[in-house]
C-alpha cells in the first residue's frame, strides 16, 4: 500500500508538470507556422505574458516550486541563461564552439534547491545528434586542461557506473579493515531483516570518530554517484549495495544526530521501491520490507538523570560504543543549547573536546571514557542550575559571569550580582529606550547602548575594580551584545 501511494504521488506530480515552447520571434511567423499546420500564437502569447505577480515564463521556469518543468527551446535560453535547477537537457540539433560549451553548462549549475525532496547533485545531457563529436574541437579553443590535454566536462554514463562499482568496492574494503563484513548481508535474501547485525556494525563504526567519518565519506560518494546514474541504474542489483550503505548510515545517524530521522528511513524505502530490489518472494507476510530505522538517540532530561543507574546500565550494555556515542551526542547537543544561553561556558566545550580527543588518541578505555562523560554530565547539570543558586535569571547570570573577576569578597560578589540585575533592567525596560531596531548597524545607536552599559556599571560595580578592569568588563558586555544582535540571537530590540 505504501509503495502504491508513493507511485501515485509520482504520477500526480508528472500530471501537474507543465511544458512550454521557447523560440525566437520572427517576422510573419504565424503564417510560416500555419503553412506547416502549426499554431504558434498561443505559445507566443504565453512567452510574452506576465501573471498578476509580475512573473514571466522565465521566472516561472527558474522557480523550483512552479509546475513549469519542461521547455522546448530553439536558440533562446541556450546561452546566457542561468537556471540552477535545470537537471536534464536534450540535444537534437547541431552545435559547436562556444554555443556548445555554453549550452551544456545549462545543466551543470550547483544549487541547494530540492525537487520532490531530492537535491540536485549532477546534470544529465541526452545527445540525440551526436553533438559531442564536436566537443574536443571546442575544448581546444575554450577549455584546455593541464599540459594541453582536454579534460572533458561531460562523461558517458557508463563511466559513472564504473565509478559507482569502484566506490562500493572501496567502501566494503574500508569496512573490512575495521572488522565489518558489509558484504555478508548482500548474500542473504533479507538484507535489512537482521537489525541486530546493523547494530553491531554501527557499534564498530562508533568506536572511533575517524571510522565513522570515513564511512560517511564513502556513503556520501556512493549516494551521489547513484543519483547521477539514474535512471539507467534503477532495478539493477547494485542498488541493493547502495541501500545497504544508506541504511547503515541511518542507523549511525539515529545515535549521533539525536533527532528524529524518519526521513532517512523514507529515503531508503523509496530507494528500494523505485529500484525493485525487494521482490515479492522476499517480503514478509505483511507485505512490507524490513528496512525501518528506529530512533536510537536518547531523549534525556539532564536534571533528572540517575547517574548511578546510567553507569550500571552501561556495564550491561551489549553495544558499549553506541551507548558512549549516545551519551556524547546528548551532551554535545545540550552544551550547544547552553552555550547559546550563556557564551561564557566555552570552557565546558573545551573540556568535553579534551575528553573526546583523549579517547580518540587511544589514551582511555571505553569504560574510562564513559566514566568521564558521566562525570562531565554531572558538572553540566550543576552548571545548568547555577543561575538558581545565584538568585539570577539565565540572562542575568551571563552578565554576572562577564562582570565577575577571579577573586572577590562576599560583598563584591553581591555588588556584581546587583550590577548584572541593574544592567539587564536598564537595557530591557529602562527609559529612554536604547535597544532600538537595528541599533547594532548604526554607529550612533551603538554609541548610545555602549554609554548606557558604562553608566550602569560605573554606578554599581565594586569600587575595587581598577580602571583597566572596568573598561575590560564594559567592552566584554558590549561586544557580546553586538555579536548576539548581529546573529539575530538576542539583544535585538525591546
Amino acid at each position: 500500500e505504501e509503495h502504491r501511494q508513493r507511485l501515485q504521488r509520482q504520477v500526480e506530480y508528472m500530471r501537474r508538470a507543465q511544458m512550454a515552447v521557447i523560440v525566437s520571434e520572427e517576422a510573419d511567423e504565424e503564417r510560416k507556422f500555419a503553412g506547416q499546420k502549426l499554431n504558434i500564437k498561443p505559445h507566443r502569447q504565453r512567452m510574452n505574458s506576465v501573471d498578476e505577480k509580475g512573473h514571466d515564463v522565465e521566472f516561472k521556469f527558474k522557480d523550483p516550486a512552479d509546475p513549469l518543468q519542461l521547455v522546448f527551446v530553439c536558440a533562446m535560453w541556450l546561452t546566457g541563461f542561468d537556471a540552477h535547477t535545470v537537471s536534464t537537457m536534450y540535444l537534437d540539433k547541431p552545435m559547436k564552439d562556444h554555443t556548445l560549451m555554453q549550452t551544456i553548462a545549462r545543466a551543470n549549475r550547483v544549487t541547494s534547491c530540492k525537487i520532490n525532496g531530492v537535491e540536485k547533485s549532477s546534470g544529465e545531457i541526452i545527445d540525440y545528434y551526436n553533438v559531442f563529436r564536436n566537443m574536443r574541437k571546442a575544448l581546444k579553443d575554450y577549455a584546455l586542461g593541464q599540459e594541453g590535454q582536454e579534460n572533458l566536462p561531460v562523461r558517458e554514463k557508463a563511466e559513472l557506473f564504473k565509478l559507482l562499482d569502484d566506490a562500493i568496492a572501496q567502501g566494503i574494503a574500508f569496512c573490512a579493515e575495521i572488522g565489518i563484513d558489509l558484504g555478508a548481508p548482500l548474500k542473504t535474501k533479507d538484507v535489512f531483516k537482521n537489525v541486530g547485525t546493523f547494530g553491531e556494525y554501527a557499534n564498530t563504526l562508533l568506536k572511533k570518530d575517524e571510522w565513522r567519518k570515513g564511512f560517511a565519506v564513502y556513503e556520501n560518494t556512493i549516494s551521489s554517484l547513484y543519483e547521477a546514474s539514474k535512471p539507467e541504474i534503477l532495478g539493477k542489483p547494485i542498488v541493493r549495495s547502495v541501500a545497504l550503505f544508506q541504511y547503515l548510515r541511518g542507523v549511525v545517524d539515529a545515535v549521533i544526530e539525536q533527532k528524529d530521522i524518519d526521513a532517512v528511513a523514507v529515503k531508503v524505502g523509496e530507494l528500494l521501491d523505485e529500484s525493485v530490489v525487494v521482490s515479492d518472494d522476499r517480503l514478509p507476510k505483511d507485505g512490507k520490507p524490513e528496512f525501518r530505522i528506529t530512533q536510537s538517540g536518547r531523549t534525556l532530561d539532564l536534571s533528572k538523570i540517575n547517574f548511578d543507574k546510567l553507569k550500571e546500565d552501561f556495564k550491561q550494555a551489549q553495544y558499549k560504543n553506541i551507548e558512549i556515542a549516545d551519551l556524547r551526542a546528548f551532551l554535545q547537543h545540550k552544551l550547544e543549547q547552553m552555550l547559546k544561553e550563556n557564551a561564557t561556558r566555552m570552557d565546558f566545550a573545551t573540556r568535553l573536546q579534551g575528553i573526546i580527543d583523549t579517547y580518540n588518541a587511544g589514551s582511555s578505555s571505553a569504560d574510562n571514557y564513559f566514566e568521564e562523560l558521566v562525570r562531565f554530565a554531572r558538572e553540566l547539570n550543576e552548571e545548568s542550575d547555577r543561575h538558581v543558586r545565584e538568585g539570577l535569571t539565565p540572562d542575568e547570570l551571563e552578565l554576572f559571569d562577564l562582570l565577575k573577576k577571579d577573586r572577590m569578597t562576599q560583598e563584591e560578589t553581591q555588588k556584581v550580582r546587583l550590577a548584572a540585575k541593574k544592567l539587564l533592567e536598564r537595557l530591557t525596560a529602562g527609559r529612554p529606550k536604547v535597544l532600538v531596531t537595528d541599533w547594532f548597524r548604526d554607529a550612533q545607536s551603538k554609541s548610545v547602548v555602549q554609554s548606557a552599559v558604562e553608566e550602569v556599571l560605573d554606578d554599581n560595580l565594586p569600587k575595587s575594580y581598577e580602571p583597566a578592569e572596568f573598561i575590560e568588563k564594559c567592552n566584554n558586555v558590549f561586544g557580546l551584545m553586538v555579536n548576539y544582535a548581529s546573529q539575530g540571537a538576542k539583544w535585538l530590540r525591546v
